[in-house]
């Protein structure tokens, strides 16, 4: 018997509530939400914290503005990843009051506590809330949804610092570090990045960032480094410093994701772009300093059914090296939208359709072809970077999510690129040579089996033979603390798990192993084993010809280390 049985009445109105609209796929045929990709989306939004209009619905259940502040708070440090910030669906289903008033308090009161089959958790049961808590978002998703302050020019001006000018930086590089074998750690809790020297293994700085940096980038010049936490802050830090540090910052938005700068030639570092969650925008900046040049919009209709979406988040963004572009895809529309970035005052958006809902991917090794996961449509979108087109729609396994992806030539099928899965053990390798071996391109030519689902970033090196393969998201513990790693020449024999989070002899936690990342000359594999803010974490190197463990970093410092980018790999897109 369970431990936490459902009342026959409950379960009866459980069963109304999951038959319902609210038990819906977002998608036509799509399959329930997993387990890890609520893991991933479940994340806390620095929403949370904004101040939010109360708009009073006369037929909603009556809420002290005390209620729903704290309502409000649970929602976006809880629910806003899946349902979106203004309830209207994302990876989970629509909250707005046209669908949740017809249920009713207790209907909703018991999906929220008790969970459904198509991927709601059971709230409640699982203890992350309280009955009273479960009664008051029952409440809170009746009301009209809160509208998150826009975030424009002038406050993006307010925000911006430079905190060393251009013409007070060093003319020539101050240190004597190799930066091409930088590491920019993320540590996500603390709002820092960590720049580790991956020459020596020690750490160089810690530097003061936005909170839970997504990712850096690095400039076409190695010169600079650009990170992006989720509370849309901006921070650039400048290597060629006697000791690397800021040198501006910006605040693009109230939640944001990507940045990138642009690489085509004779525009080297010259400019700089973020792509927000909220709201809704894009933002071109200077290279060098982050003023803010230019804003749009991503705000419009979606792919296929064609209806307006209100709030499309940006997801990747990655600079073309064919043409003065930035390739910007738009999550919830579906849709690719390539930037040409040489006159910003008159500037030319190609926009291509794609599916929904684009998230991240990476370019192909000529760089010519940019392949993106649309990972509610369970495929990857590949766009021709050189002639501005979309060249195919690829089916793929359940959640897509390839980080950059990975590259390498297979033995039978030539060059392919790859992805693991969120939703299944899968790992797809698709076809990219479209010249030498047609008969092969834009196919899944080969699919893996690693250790289950839960994966969130693939890696090789063009010197390596090794495909690594993390699943950091996967609820079985064994499965999320080790890697899974294939021999690119005998890719059929299967993967070989190595303990990881074993050999990084750290004391009890989650350690979660996650995005392995090569050094520049693609010999070592670094590893994070991430625990929580309160227990010891650690960063693990592999040699890459052997499999075994080189060396382990153990700092008080390296609190929640999760993504980690190497400076050359990073500027070069090698991956």
């Amino acid at each position: 018997m369970s431990a936490n049985p459902v009342p026959k009445a409950l379960a009866c109105m459980l069963a109304l509530a999951t038959a319902g609209a609210l038990a819906q796929p977002t998608q036509p045929g799509r399959a329930p939400v997993t387990q890890p990709e609520i893991r991933y989306q479940a994340g806390g939004s620095p929403l949370a914290q904004e101040e939010m209009h109360q708009n009073v619905n006369p037929k909603a259940p009556p809420m002290t503005k005390a209620e729903f502040d704290k309502a409000r708070v649970i929602y976006f440090e809880r629910c806003a990843g899946c349902h979106g910030v203004l309830r209207k669906g994302a990876t989970g289903k629509p909250l707005t009051p046209d669908v949740t008033l017809a249920k009713g308090s207790e209907i909703l009161k018991v999906f929220i506590k008790y969970g459904s089959p198509a991927g709601m958790p059971n709230w409640g049961t699982a203890g992350d809330l309280n009955d009273a808590e479960v009664d008051l978002m029952a409440r809170y998703v009746q009301q009209e949804p809160p509208t998150p302050p826009e975030f424009g020019m002038a406050q993006m001006k307010g925000s911006w610092k430079v905190l060393v000018p251009p013409e007070k930086r060093p003319k020539k590089k101050m240190n004597r570090y190799n930066i091409d074998n930088i590491f920019s750690t993320t540590l996500r809790d603390t709002g820092e990045v960590a720049l580790i020297d991956g020459d020596t293994k020690q750490i160089i700085a810690i530097v003061k960032t936005g909170y839970a940096v997504h990712i850096s980038r690095t400039s076409a010049s190695g010169r600079y480094l650009y990170v992006i936490g989720r509370d849309a802050k901006i921070n650039l830090i400048d290597l060629w410093m006697e000791k690397p540090d800021n040198v501006a910052e910006i605040r693009v938005g109230l939640e944001a994701r990507s940045v990138d700068t642009s690489k085509y030639k004779g525009y080297e570092d010259r400019y700089a772009i973020a792509g927000a969650y909220w709201p809704p925008q894009f933002t071109i900046m200077k290279g060098d300093t982050l003023e803010p040049l230019k804003i749009v919009a991503t705000r419009g209709m979606t792919v296929g059914d064609q209806e307006y979406h209100p709030e499309p988040r940006v997801a990747a963004i990655v600079a073309s090296h064919f043409k003065p572009e930035f390739v910007v895809n738009v999550k919830e529309t579906g849709k690719v939208m390539m930037v040409n970035y040489a006159d910003i005052n008159n500037l030319k958006v190609t926009e291509i359709e794609a599916a929904k809902f684009l998230h991240d991917g990476g370019w192909d090794s000529t760089k010519r072809y940019f392949l993106v996961a649309a990972n509610q449509s369970n495929k990857i979108a590949v766009v021709d970077a050189r002639e501005g087109k979309l060249v195919k729609l690829i089916d793929v396994g359940s959640i897509p999510h390839p980080g950059r992806g990975a590259n390498f030539r297979h033995p039978k099928f030539g060059p392919v690129w790859a992805t693991g899965h969120l939703g299944d053990e899968t790992v797809a390798l698709i076809g990219t040579d479209p010249v030498k071996h047609k008969q092969h391109a834009w196919k899944v030519v080969q699919t893996l089996k690693a250790q289950g689902g839960g994966n969130l970033f693939i890696k090789t090196h063009p010197k390596s033979k090794n495909l690594w393969v993390d699943t950091p998201l996967n609820p079985d513990a064994k499965i999320s603390q080790s890697i899974a790693v294939f021999d690119i020449n005998n890719l059929d024999k299967g993967p070989q798990v190595l303990p990881i989070g074993e050999w990084a002899g750290v004391t009890e936690g989650a350690k979660r192993v996650v995005q392995p990342e090569y050094n520049k000359a693609g010999d070592e594999v670094w590893f994070a084993v991430w625990s929580a803010k309160n227990q010891q974490s650690a960063l693990v190197i592999v040699d890459d010809k052997t499999r075994k463990l080189k060396a382990v970093i153990k700092d008080p410092r390296l609190i929640t280390p999760t993504g980690k980018f190497n400076i050359y790999n990073t500027q070069h897109d090698v991956y």
